[in-house]
């Protein structure tokens, strides 16, 4: 079988002796056999399915470059795609290959490529995986790796899946894989293997998984049957864990309970009580300091109830003595130490004092232990000075420390407020002078984003007016627009790190609280001064725009208001500029009105040329309004026109309604028939056409023209659905009121050939025939028209008709050829002809095949007959369908053809 062999062995080993094969374009000549490959090639021309001759081949030629021996390889596996031998000896050379090079060359690419058609049939080879996996893992392609470590657990079974978990957890290890990838293919492992759960929890250690580290831990030693391949004794397993919930919090707070209950039990119960505060003032989990709270709570209350018990006892104990006598040495006591508070045995109040002042700090301690979990959480500090409300000092104590602590670039949340509430709180007790060296002091700090910085001029400024100082806010505002200098800029760019006092000069927020106070207590040069220079930064807005505008004209500088207006839009683009156009056209119309028309126009024209489709609509409305108020009705038109094709589809059919609405407003409704007809042919769509038909019909009605307006209704019928009852509603009853029977029964004979048109049942029986083989015998047509249902007596007469040849056809059949030959293929019609009285009287056309009669409810008796449908309705097709029949007699164009008669033609 030479296809087995290869391309290159197809020519015999007679040929191959006298003359290499001309080299195929861009192939190597050194990859075709040479003359020593001859008793190679021969022999696995002969047996090519016999692996013995290609590995006699490929060991013949251990020399040749790898190419070649690529080509030998594929031509085997080609022929023997099982072969493990040659999969297996080719992957390796192509692996040896590859190894000199790069991991992003293409030679791994092809690599790859290759294992992959290797493992469509060596999915059962665990070495080919594993060959595969290692070549994966060298070159770092970790997703990759992973899928195909996942298809080759699904592939081999479960007694040979050790030989692939190693290679899944050196992947599970490498530094670039996910930690959460790691864990979960940890998980899996130690469901196949849970004696290796050691290597997890060291896993989980190195990537700084406390919790689950301490979970596997103690599960493990509460595993009696655990032993440890790694030779640790349990006693090491147990410091293991001590010192993860030591050095990691983890656990600690039952540390600290557990320490503090053994001084309890010896009696210390100072030293519990240090060790108490100790672990309250150390834990950083909420739930660590609720268990140390809880148990410092009991204790505080267990020594307060025992006291109050030892108290009862005493005192009872003192009645049942009596007036007993107390020796010299109590008296002694008694007489000097009787009024030192040291020597009060009875401490209840202080102990009830300690378990009070403990339960009243608890929201200062959980404050301060959720800010040693994040110390740079802004929100938590401002709760915290919240707690010291009543204190000032410790507020004061509190926004310093908070200053201090809270780094700008890693804060969570906002730290300029921590300066703002800081002065505020200064100003609240009247001390303006402190409350502004902490504003100065703020505006030095290296904040993360410029807008927090800005913040702070702001709030400085707001608080010199809330305290009148106006003249100072307007300086700060000044001070901090003012642009760096040169030198300032230098030294930044030499450091590396820009701050935000480099940027601040440029910050939005700045400028428009600066622009505010020059409004309100500056002049209007000096308000200008600040416009400029914003439009100068190009850091200004639309609004900022508008609102420069306004203040132009409140002073009645129009002239420059209409400058800054044109320099707006030409800064911004749509739809950003949409609200600057819309004001500046109103503003100069109201203005100029027509004083200065031709630039008005110009405006418009340049705005609508700017804007996209669906923002043209009410620019184009503004300007018509500008023609009809101030210019012509005739231009007002042309902006109409105009509008009514740059407008998107969606809105061409209001514009067309506000276009003939003011046509006939302004020049009268016969001037609407153009526009009519521009709607209905600009490319509505059909439901828009058929509203706009309707209109157009409506109005040449009422303007008595009949037969536009019946005209309009048939070509309305194209774009009709046969189920839309409010067109076919108004069309019959426009015939009605308006027509005769002829009329109504061609709108009928419409209406059927709309619905049988858009029906995908209707009767397709002769286009069928006319475009089988035109070899179509007869008893192939008889059956077929059999089987759509056509009576045998006419069948029979018709077959005797056909055999009979064509000399017996009747003559108007004959003249009727051309008309039937050009009849539009796939179309029933289904027309009435008004017939005359003689005419019904002969015999009708026993060729037709005869239609179900169709019930109608509006004219149950009338004569349903065929007729052709009048050209009008096809329109192109129609033109040329009536071209051909014009040399055909009057009295018999519309007559049709019946199936079989135009088989028969087609036989001829």
């Amino acid at each position: 079988m030479p296809s087995a062999a290869g391309p290159v062995a197809v020519a015999s080993a007679g040929s191959a002796a006298k003359a290499a094969p001309s080299p195929a374009v861009g192939i190597s000549p050194e990859l075709y056999p040479t003359e020593d490959d001859l008793p190679y090639e021969e022999e696995i021309l002969r047996e090519p399915f016999k692996l013995k001759g290609w590995w006699r081949y490929l060991v013949a030629r251990a020399a040749a470059p790898f190419a070649k021996r690529a080509v030998i390889y594929e031509r085997a596996l080609k022929a023997l795609p099982g072969s493990y031998k040659l999969w297996h000896a080719y992957l390796r050379e192509r692996l040896d290959h590859a190894r000199p090079h790069p991991i992003d060359h293409p030679t791994y690419s092809s690599l790859n490529n290759t294992f992959e058609r290797a493992l469509a049939t060596m999915h059962k080879m665990p070495r080919i995986w594993v060959l595969y996996l290692t070549s994966l893992l060298d070159q770092r392609l970790l997703t990759r790796s992973r899928r195909a470590l996942d298809r080759a657990l699904r592939a081999l079974p479960v007694t040979q899946h050790d030989r692939i978990w190693p290679l899944y957890l050196r992947l599970a290890s490498l530094p670039a894989c996910p930690v959460e990838t790691s864990l979960r293919v940890f998980r899996r492992y130690l469901q196949f293997d849970p004696s290796h759960a050691e290597d997890f929890i060291n896993f989980l250690i190195s990537a700084n998984r406390w919790q689950e580290a301490a979970d596997r831990l103690a599960s493990v030693l509460n595993d009696d049957g655990f032993r440890s391949v790694k030779g640790k004794t349990r006693h090491q397993l147990w410091l293991e864990l001590c010192e993860i919930l030591t050095k990691h919090a983890d656990e600690v707070g039952k540390l600290w309970t557990s320490l503090a209950d053994y001084y309890v039990r010896r009696g210390l119960f100072e030293k519990a009580r240090d060790v108490f505060e100790e672990g309250v003032s150390s834990v950083v989990t909420v739930k660590e300091f609720s268990v140390v709270f809880e148990a410092y709570t009991q204790f505080e209350q267990s020594m307060l109830a025992a006291k109050l018990e030892a108290a009862e006892e005493e005192g009872a104990e003192d009645e049942d003595e009596g007036g007993g006598r107390k020796n010299g040495m109590d008296k002694l006591s008694k007489k000097f130490l009787e009024d030192f508070w040291l020597n009060d045995e009875d401490d209840t109040d202080l102990r009830m004092a300690r378990f009070e002042w403990l339960l009243d700090r608890r929201p200062e301690l959980l404050s301060s232990v959720l800010l040693r979990q994040n110390p740079h959480n802004v929100e938590e500090w401002h709760r915290r000075v919240k707690l010291f409300e009543k204190d000032p000092a410790r507020q004061v104590a509190t926004y310093v420390e908070a200053v201090k602590t809270v780094d700008p670039m890693k804060a969570v949340g906002k730290p300029h407020t921590l300066w703002v509430a800081f002065a505020k709180m200064y100003e609240k007790h009247n001390r303006l002078d402190s409350a502004e060296d902490i504003f100065k002091r703020a505006t030095q700090v290296n904040y993360k984003a410029v807008d927090h910085l800005a913040s702070i001029w702001c709030e400085w400024a707001e608080m010199e007016l809330r305290h009148n100082n106006f003249d100072k806010a307007i300086e700060l505002m000044r001070q901090a627009t003012a642009e760096p200098s040169v030198e300032v800029k230098r030294r930044a760019a030499a450091e590396g790190n820009e701050p935000v006092q480099m940027k601040v000069h440029k910050s939005l927020k700045l400028w428009s609280f600066y622009v505010d106070l020059e409004e309100s207590l500056g002049t209007l040069d000096s308000t200008c001064a600040v416009y400029e220079r914003i439009l100068d930064l190009r850091i200004a807005t639309p609004q900022i725009i508008l609102n420069y505008a306004y203040l132009l004209e409140e002073h009645k500088y129009f002239e420059d208001a209409f400058k800054v207006y044109e320099r707006g839009v030409k800064i911004f683009k749509y739809p950003h500029v949409k609200a600057i156009w819309v004001t500046y056209l109103t503003k100069f119309v109201q203005r100029y009105k027509r004083s200065k028309l031709e630039r008005a126009r110009e405006l418009f024209h340049e705005a609508v040329q700017q804007a996209p489709p669906d923002e043209k609509k009410p620019l184009y409305l503004q300007w018509a309004k500008l023609e009809e108020d101030y210019g012509l009705a005739k231009r007002a038109m042309n902006v109409y026109d105009e509008a009514v094709r740059a407008v998107p589809n969606s809105e061409k059919m209001v514009m067309y309604e506000i276009y003939i609405a003011r046509a006939a407003e302004l020049f009268g409704v016969p001037r609407t028939r153009q526009i009519y007809e521009q709607a209905i042919e600009s490319g509505l769509p059909d439901r828009d056409v058929l509203t706009m038909c309707m209109k157009f019909a409506e109005l040449e009605r009422s303007l008595g023209e009949i037969d536009r307006s019946r005209a309009i209704y048939v070509h309305a019928s194209n774009y009709a659905d046969p189920n839309n009852s409010d067109f076919w509603k108004k069309w019959n009853d426009f015939e009605i009121q308006h027509g005769n029977e002829d009329t109504f029964r061609e709108m009928l004979r419409i209406k059927r050939t709309v619905a049988a048109s858009r029906s995908q049942t209707h009767f397709i029986l002769p286009e069928y025939l006319m475009q089988r083989d035109q070899r179509l015998n007869l008893d192939e047509a008889v059956d077929t028209l059999k089987r759509a249902g056509v009576p045998e007596d006419e069948m029979a007469a018709l077959e005797r008709q056909l055999a009979s040849g064509p000399s017996t056809a009747p003559p108007a059949a004959q003249n009727n050829t051309p008309a039937s030959a050009n009849r539009m293929m796939n179309f029933v019609s289904a027309g009435v002809e008004a017939q005359a009285e003689s005419s019904r009287q002969q015999a009708g056309n026993n060729e037709d095949i005869e239609l179900p009669d169709e019930s109608d409810d509006e004219e149950p008796d009338v004569q349903i007959a065929e007729k052709s449908v009048p050209a009008a309705v096809f329109g192109e097709l129609g033109k040329r369908a009536a071209e051909s029949q014009e040399g055909s007699s009057g009295a018999q164009e519309n007559e049709q053809l019946g199936a079989l008669e135009r088989i028969k033609r087609r036989r001829q």
